[in-house]
């Protein structure tokens, strides 16, 4: 996996609405970044799998980060 395509990832989830990440079930999350992923470029079949994993392996984190945008701000 490349540079590029871990910064394009992160910046997706970043700009993605909190509330579908928290949302969706695992599986359709997911999908739905993987989707939205090869919409912006080109991924063959092996980059596609590679994202899959690594994606699957940071759910936890993806669902964190969106509810710590979710939560009101604290001073």
């Amino acid at each position: 996996m490349t540079p590029v395509m871990l910064r394009q990832l992160w910046s997706l989830i970043e700009t993605t609405q909190a509330n579908l990440l928290v949302n969706l079930d695992d599986a359709t999350l997911v999908q739905w970044l993987l989707k939205q992923l090869k919409a912006n470029s080109a991924l063959n079949g092996n980059e596609t799998d590679l994202l899959n994993e690594y994606i699957e392996s940071r759910l936890s984190l993806i669902r964190d980060l969106a509810e710590q945008r979710l939560a009101p701000e604290r001073f």
